[in-house]
């Protein structure tokens, strides 16, 4: 499908494959840094790159986040291609070497994607939706707690889908084909889950710090199992 976006004389360099089948690589310019990306997915994955398209159209002119710049569809896969964002993921080598710089804007990235107006948003992320009318006490052995605060969660919070500066700072989200109106807790719970996976040191305390919000144990053991049930299927 590359050659059909008009990518295939240009170099490529694999980045991610996911649990689905899908991957992603970047399209090298002249100078052989990622001018583009690309992500395949076969339609038989459950992830839907339409789905992020659509999330990344609507961020645009809202919040950092890459550009879309094409996308292609036939019956049994898709291809999303994005304009390069110049930084790095936040578990590159150089930052989990410096983890507390880039906890703190793993943070600062969420409490600014937080502070969208839920009103704006037309997607939605509840817990509801994501069991498909499916009973969460049944299915997790626990009620679901009362809403803390609604806002435009990423959907899928994990730190590797944090882009940061040269100077550490926030700089992007990738990968929000989930992004929704949910509880904020169902994305600081699993971004919090998520550094144990990809920081071999860490002190969670600098992320709390730098979002602004002491840790909620009961929301966060709720949103951990739901994304624990949902990986599961």
């Amino acid at each position: 499908m590359l050659e059909q976006a008009g990518l295939g004389g240009f170099g490529v360099q694999p980045v991610w494959v996911n649990q689905a089948g899908g991957w992603t690589v970047a399209v090298l310019g002249p100078d052989r840094r990622p001018q583009w990306y690309a992500k395949w997915n076969p339609l038989s994955s459950g992830e839907s790159l339409a789905r992020e398209r659509e999330r990344l159209t609507w961020l645009q002119p809202r919040h950092p986040v890459p550009e879309p710049v094409g996308y292609d569809c036939d019956e049994a896969q898709e291809l999303l291609i994005t304009r390069a964002v110049a930084g790095r993921s936040a578990v590159s080598p150089r930052w989990r070497r410096r983890p507390d710089v880039a906890l703190a804007a793993l943070g600062r990235g969420l409490r600014r994607l937080h502070q969208l107006p839920v009103e704006d948003c037309p997607f939605e992320w509840s817990t509801e939706t994501r069991l498909a009318g499916r009973d969460a006490a049944d299915l997790l052995g626990a009620d679901e707690p009362s809403i803390d605060r609604l806002v435009v969660c990423q959907g899928d919070p994990c730190a590797p889908n944090t882009l940061l500066a040269e100077d550490g700072g926030f700089l992007a989200h990738v990968d929000v084909g989930r992004l929704g109106i949910a509880d904020r807790w169902a994305d600081l719970a699993v971004m919090t889950m998520s550094m144990s996976w990809n920081y071999p040191t860490f002190d969670e305390s600098v992320f709390w710090s730098a979002y602004g919000v002491e840790p909620d144990p009961q929301r966060i053991d709720f949103y951990r199992r739901l994304w624990q049930a949902e990986d599961q299927g």
